[in-house]
């Protein structure tokens, strides 16, 4: 429910905080004194559309603040929340929005900002406006399937569950079937496409680890002079006139005689020793590349060639040897697809064919509930209009099949409310309903019915009683006050009989002051609830008649209460 209202700089109202309870309130006050205004400031915060004109002359900006308290865990607005990644402590939901005068709206929920949709989104589901003159959801004819199939209740929803598993599944094959056969020469551009990349690819026989060795190759074969000379000089100062492997033989033999006679320089011979024989493995290693060594210049084009290959390889497929070999194996895969698409497509057919059949059954049983349910919603609808002092009107639930082989997320069907307010005035579309009193009843009827499917926490009324008075009067007071046993309702009137059906009255009322208007509340209780209802009865001056008359409407109003 709507537990508190913070508004600021917003039209006449400067700044006003006010608290709400569960049931029935009830807000009057003479004309213009602002209370479709507090309405308006419920309807921007919950992300109506805004105008810098309601921001209040002579400040910078409007503030509006709503906050709800929703005591039911399994309410839909908490999974809206959660997919926007907002928290909702103890089920506390505050939504704020500010319009300024460049024209900028700043939205928040619960102190994360927000976009004005995803405002709209949450505040739909957490009250419902409804004004005298305005389409209000209940009058959208797409919305009439929705209503019908809250109605029917769970053996709805169970057939429902099964409907929307094999629809969703229908939907994603026939998009794929659609985005595969709807464009034939794209199909085969795409073939010769792969067909050259993947012949590309391996006609260069790529094997992980060769680029690194061949980059190596490039560097000798580059350098290959350089390299030569420097291992024949290594060679030479070795084993050749130097004869430093000679002199270090000697060494070797004279260290492992001393040894001998001290056995402390065993260890010296030893190391000499080593090293002579290491020295004399490496001249011959040398030796034998040197004897191998031979300049090829084509070796390096070769290479060249080959290296440069990977760089436009690399450039077009991958980053690395791997990559290119990855690439290669999907568009391998890719291209067995279009290739074998046919058969693919003729198995995914035939598959889509069994799903539709399917879709009609489960859809038939979707239809069969809905016209079961249709029969008692007409009677419940007719039933409230004859509380509501319409006993000629007719109410239908018309339901067509869309055309053949045509389904959506719904079934089959198309559902819209007609109704006739007049003997011998053919049935119409209920959106095309023009009497005001005659919308305002048809409207509380069709709430009374829906106010338990539609989990909405928070109702508003905006004068739907105009034009409407003595036992009509009546009838919709008290249709309200039951639609209040389900949902909270803020309900603006100019009937003492709604009045008197309150749980809670206040009364709006403007003042000037330093030459400005400003708008403020107070709660009406007790002697001040019975001289506000006899200023609505009586329209002018109150006298103790009027005053006992609306003592005697209180009294009247509690026993209605008691027994609805």
């Amino acid at each position: 429910m709507l537990s508190e209202l913070s508004i600021k700089n917003f039209a006449i109202i400067e700044e006003l905080d006010v608290s709400f309870e569960e049931g029935l309130t009830v807000l009057t006050g003479e004309t213009g004194a602002g209370k479709s205004i507090i309405i308006d400031a419920v309807q921007l915060v919950a992300g109506g559309r805004g105008s810098v004109e309601f921001i209040r002359h002579g400040t910078k900006k409007a503030e509006l603040e709503a906050m709800f308290i929703i005591t039911d865990s399994k309410h839909p607005v908490f999974q809206k929340l959660s997919e926007v990644g907002i928290e909702a402590e103890e089920g506390t939901i505050i939504l704020r929005r500010e319009l300024n005068h460049s024209g900028k709206t700043t939205c928040r929920v619960n102190g994360k900002l927000v976009t004005i949709a995803i405002l709209r989104e949450i505040g739909s589901q957490l009250i419902d406006i409804h004004g005298q003159h305005e389409n209000q959801e209940l009058m959208h004819q797409k919305r009439h399937i929705h209503l019908l199939d809250s109605f029917a209740g769970a053996p709805f929803k169970r057939a429902m569950k099964n409907y929307a598993e094999l629809y969703e599944d229908y939907v994603k094959l026939h998009k794929k079937l659609s985005l595969a056969s709807e464009n034939e020469q794209q199909i085969a551009q795409r073939i010769d496409l792969y067909t050259f990349q993947l012949t590309e690819i391996d006609e260069a026989a790529l094997q992980i680890g060769e680029e690194e060795t061949l980059e190596s190759e490039r560097v000798k074969l580059q350098h290959f002079h350089r390299l030569f000379d420097r291992l024949n000089s290594a060679y030479e100062a070795i084993q050749g006139d130097s004869h430093a492997l000679d002199y270090l033989g000697t060494a070797m033999g004279d260290l492992e005689d001393a040894a001998s006679v001290d056995g402390d320089l065993k260890t010296l011979a030893e190391t000499a020793g080593e090293s002579f024989y290491s020295l004399q493995d490496v001249a011959h290693d040398i030796k034998g590349m040197i004897d191998e060594m031979e300049y090829d210049p084509n070796r390096l084009e070769v290479v060249e060639d080959r290296l440069a290959l990977f760089t436009t390889l690399k450039r077009k497929y991958g980053t690395s040897i791997e990559d290119i070999l990855l690439y290669r194996d999907k568009i391998a895969d890719r291209l067995d697809e279009l290739i074998n698409r046919d058969d693919r497509l003729e198995k995914e057919q035939e598959k889509l064919q069994h799903l539709r059949a399917d879709l009609e059954i489960e859809a038939g049983e979707l239809s069969a509930i809905r016209k079961e349910s249709s029969s008692m919603l007409e009677e419940a609808i007719m039933e409230q209009l004859r509380q509501l002092h319409m006993g000629k009107a007719e109410f239908q639930v018309k339901i067509d099949r869309k055309e053949a082989g045509s389904f959506d997320y719904n079934g089959f069907d198309d559902v819209a409310f007609y109704i006739s307010t007049n003997v011998g005035e053919p049935m119409k579309p209920l959106v095309k309903v023009a009497s005001g009193g005659e919308l305002s009843r048809v409207m509380l009827a069709l709430k009374t019915i829906f106010s338990k499917h539609q989990g909405i926490t928070s109702i508003i009324f905006d004068e739907v009683d105009t034009g409407v008075s003595g036992r009509v009067a009546q009838a919709i007071a008290e249709k309200i006050a039951m639609v209040a046993m389900n949902s909270q309702v803020l309900c603006i009137s100019h009937l003492p009989q709604v009045a008197a059906m309150a749980d809670h009255h206040y009364l709006i009322h403007k003042e000037v002051t330093d030459e400005r208007t400003r708008t403020s509340i107070q709660d009406v209780l007790d002697e001040d609830r019975t001289r506000e209802l006899s200023r609505m009865l009586s329209g002018a001056e109150v006298t103790p008649l009027t005053l006992r008359h609306a003592d005697e409407l209180l009294q009247l109003a509690e026993a209605r209460k008691s027994i609805l």
